[in-house]
């Protein structure tokens, strides 16, 4: 006989989460956090795809996307408040399968990309120190998940801190471009021959869709804050609150660095630079200054930031699958401090093996593969709300979608585009995602669909709208 089948209350008892560590101005520094590395690095590779004209296309098409995306994600975490975040929503939606394939996307997503940031990490630190490599990437992981370990309140306040200050070296450097900045630096990358090519898109039409993935650098995993659901005071004001407060903050980071970084030093010096925002500085400043070490120094910061929350994010997802028996149940044991532990030491080993693997050359090809997961849970995201609004609109909603269906419509129709964009960009990585979900269902599909736990918060909503159907028949 399972563990789960012991007895709901013994079973449950031993995963237990610290209920109402978390308000909305946590969870809001909880979203920026998962997203602040992107305005370090990473952008800016768009502008070697797109030009600047192409990746202000796709990053206003991006952000357009994710608000459509949150607005629609903070209804449903209002709805079902359990740390599937996601997957709840699809599993409630779209039945088991989809909630697993929701479930694993996201995981997938969020289990790769600490050991991507650890990279560059890796590197970045290299470069202030002389000492990169596996041993950063050891302190790293030992470190954060060590803290994760200790409390989620404690570590969500940390992660507060951390980017409170990795935003401020980003208002900084956007202050100290003002005076810099020259609309023609935005377009100075000479035009190609593709179909379209201009000043404006140097590459062309083809180049905007190519410059998609690079667009969502600037937002990806801000849906990744209802996971902290159950940790949350007031999931029904707090959920909506820290979604929208943090998107909000992101969309102004996002339009403030894409113009400035490019118009202060020129798009193309920093199109491929692996520091951009300090290259633009000291070319604009002819040199290394106060104000471009400032940031050079936090900007390791904002990548630790968004490094330490997305542990968090993939220790709650994790720890909600294996709650309900998608995985195997052994991984969602909490510890005294109700603390998912397992969860957390599990992927960080795997995502710490990546890295070492991997090493420096490796990380674009990581963030890829987390990128092709996060595009498919979008999909599957977005159909969910739909399914819901049209199947259940007497559910008790604290929180609605302005615009209903068709603002989550416009989310899935350009979530689809991303996911084809992402492919185009990167078959090998899309491919290799495929064969991680691939194995994923077939798990499912042979062994845990037989074995999910009903107690679990996410299979309980699922049975009592099951029961309400019958009645209503």
């Amino acid at each position: 006989m399972s563990e789960a089948r012991q007895g709901d209350a013994q079973y449950l008892e031993k995963r237990q989460l610290n209920q109402g560590a978390a308000g909305w101005v946590l969870l809001a520094g909880l979203g920026v956090a998962y997203v602040i590395s992107g305005d370090y690095a990473g952008w800016n590779i768009g502008l070697s795809e797109g030009g600047w004209g192409g990746l202000l296309i796709a990053t206003i098409l991006m952000a357009l996307m994710y608000t459509c995306m949150v607005f629609a994600l903070a209804e449903m975490s209002t709805m079902i408040p359990t740390a599937g975040g996601g997957y709840g929503f699809a599993r409630r939606a779209l039945g088991p399968l989809g909630g697993f394939m929701t479930g694993t996307a996201i995981l997938i997503e969020y289990a790769i990309a600490p050991a991507a940031i650890a990279v560059f990490i890796g590197a970045y630190v290299d470069s202030l120190i002389g000492i990169g490599g596996i041993p950063v990437y050891i302190a790293m992981y030992v470190l954060f998940v060590g803290i994760h370990l200790y409390g989620v309140g404690e570590a969500l306040k940390l992660i507060f801190v951390i980017t409170a200050i990795a935003a401020v070296a980003l208002l900084a450097f956007v202050v100290g471009m003002i005076p810099k900045f020259d609309a023609s630096n935005l377009t100075n990358i000479a035009p190609g021959d593709a179909a379209g090519a201009s000043d404006f898109l140097p590459f062309g039409y083809g180049g905007i869709l190519a410059a998609f993935v690079y667009g969502i650098w600037f937002f990806l995993a801000i849906e990744g804050v209802p996971l902290a659901a159950e940790e949350a005071k007031n999931p029904a004001r707090d959920m909506p609150r820290g979604l929208i407060v943090g998107m909000l903050v992101l969309l102004l980071f996002a339009a403030l660095i894409l113009v400035f970084a490019a118009g202060g030093s020129g798009a193309d010096v920093i199109q491929e630079d692996g520091n951009p925002l300090v290259t633009s500085l000291e070319t604009a400043y002819d040199g290394e200054n106060a104000l471009s070490q400032f940031v050079n120094t936090v900007g390791l910061l904002g990548l630790i930031a968004s490094f330490f929350s997305i542990i968090y994010g993939y220790s709650r997802q994790l720890f909600a699958l294996s709650r309900a028996g998608y995985l195997p149940t052994g991984l969602s044991v909490t510890s005294r401090r109700k603390v998912p532990s397992v969860a957390l030491l599990v992927p960080g080993l795997i995502g710490l093996a990546l890295a070492c693997i991997v090493g420096e050359d490796g990380g674009g090809t990581l963030i890829q593969i987390a990128v092709f997961g996060a595009t498919v849970s979008y999909v599957l995201m977005m159909i969910s709300h739909i399914v819901l609004r049209v199947r259940e609109p007497g559910l008790e909603r604290p929180y609605r979608t302005p615009g209903g269906i068709a603002t989550s419509a416009v989310a899935l129709f350009l979530a689809c585009a991303a996911v084809v964009a992402v492919f185009f960009v990167d078959q090998q990585a899309a491919l290799i995602t495929l064969g991680v979900y691939a194995a994923f269902i077939a798990y499912f599909l042979l062994y845990s669909r037989h074995h999910l736990v009903a107690a679990a918060p996410e299979e309980e909503f699922a049975a009592i709208q099951a029961s309400e159907r019958e009645l209503a028949h």
